[in-house]
């Protein structure tokens, strides 16, 4: 299986690179030179959706027809960050290095500005049921996931520049961003300063970020706030185990990726804070994660009730869920049928990962942030988790 997966990941790798980390994106349909020419379509919140609808479901690729462009996006360069930076730690290579020393420069010139802190948001104005969002907006998903990749660049190289960079992020979070609180004083983030959605996976992000700041800087009031917001989303965890992705009526659905983000951020709060106040509420939802979401010809599955649509995000998501729970080896077997089913069924000649598997036909667009950067990412882990067994047996 190794050498299977060391020469996807080098494929996917190259391919990465030959592109310089620019590309699609599923929901960047409204930058589309062709929509913004008309003024009544483009202003108005339904045909918003139905466009970013268009483009996300469609098997074609419709953007070089209709004037998307290639593009940087902020949350996968973040992912590459963080993959090259575990790289390094496995083999020191000089090309690696001065990638991750682009992307590091990139992401400084992708801050947005007028906030409280460091912050990023995507490359596209983005329509969703509960707001709108121009393009840059920043979110709390964004922020944490590249706050948390030049937190891996500080591990590493000691440059606390890095490290005060994720600490103004955390003044962006708490003092940017709304809040909901609940009868107890709890509390959830809002996805960005513009709205006031309660999304349960994006407040544990946050909540994450706080407290692996704090456990740099030691500053109670981040890991006081950290531990309400954590509070907030157990109290609204499902006796099964699962979560909705948020508290609407239109966010009741139960998928797998955000229910790992659940799973690895309340995990992480309770490493960085040394408090276990919440591990019966992690214990549960992975025993439904991991029940739930995969099945025994190692396809995983998007939503908690459909195999399809099988999404590559979601098989990424397994290994970083499982790595950040220090479960990787006790689910070895797992990781593996789910890795070979997807390098058999879901990746290119040419190297790249196809965005979905549906029942009666594929998405094989090649969109960065949403597929390259996660399994990048996750190849990353894998390799890592790896060698950490190695070294164990050896010693």
């Amino acid at each position: 299986m190794y050498n299977k997966t060391e020469s996807s990941f080098n494929r996917l790798k190259s391919w990465c690179e030959k592109e310089g980390f620019k590309g699609y994106d599923p929901y960047d349909g409204l930058n589309s030179k062709f929509f913004r020419t008309l003024p009544f379509l483009s202003e108005n919140r339904v045909s918003r959706l139905a466009w970013i609808q268009l483009f996300k479901r469609s098997p074609i690729n419709l953007r070089p027809l209709l004037g998307v462009n290639k593009d940087y996006n902020p949350k996968g360069l973040g992912l590459f960050l963080s993959g090259y930076c575990t790289l390094n730690k496995l083999h020191h290579c000089q090309k690696e290095t001065d990638i991750q020393a682009f992307l590091i420069n990139k992401l400084i010139s992708l801050i947005s500005n007028g906030y409280s802190g460091a912050c990023w948001g995507y490359n596209f104005d983005w329509q969703a049921k509960a707001f709108f969002q121009p393009m840059y907006t920043p979110t709390v998903v964004a922020t944490s996931f590249i706050s948390n990749a030049l937190l891996d660049v500080y591990e590493v190289n000691g440059d606390k520049s890095y490290l005060d960079i994720a600490r103004s992020s955390c003044d962006f979070i708490l003092k940017d961003l709304n809040r909901t609180y609940d009868e107890k004083g709890n509390f959830s983030f809002s996805y960005s300063p513009l709205d006031s959605s309660v999304v349960y996976n994006a407040t544990l992000l946050g909540s994450r970020l706080l407290a692996r700041v704090y456990s740099f800087t030691g500053e109670e009031n981040l890991i006081i706030e950290a531990k309400k917001s954590v509070a907030y989303c157990c109290d609204r965890q499902y006796s099964n185990g699962s979560w909705s992705y948020g508290k609407a009526k239109f966010h009741q659905w139960i998928d797998s990726f955000h229910t790992g983000y659940n799973l690895e951020a309340i995990n992480d709060y309770m490493m960085f804070s040394n408090d276990a106040s919440f591990e019966q509420n992690l214990n549960k939802g992975f025993e439904f994660y991991i029940a739930t979401f995969f099945t025994e010809e190692g396809i995983s599955k998007y939503y908690s009730n459909s195999v399809y649509p099988i999404d590559i995000h979601s098989i990424a998501q397994l290994v970083s869920t499982l790595s950040g729970l220090g479960k990787f080896h006790e689910y070895i077997e797992l990781i593996n049928k789910v890795l070979a089913w997807t390098i058999d069924n879901m990746q290119s000649e040419k190297g790249y990962f196809f965005y979905q598997h549906k029942r009666f036909f594929n998405s094989r667009i090649p969109y960065m942030r949403w597929a390259q950067a996660w399994m990048f990412y996750a190849f990353s882990l894998y390799f890592q988790e790896l060698r950490r067994r190695t070294v164990d047996i050896n010693h």
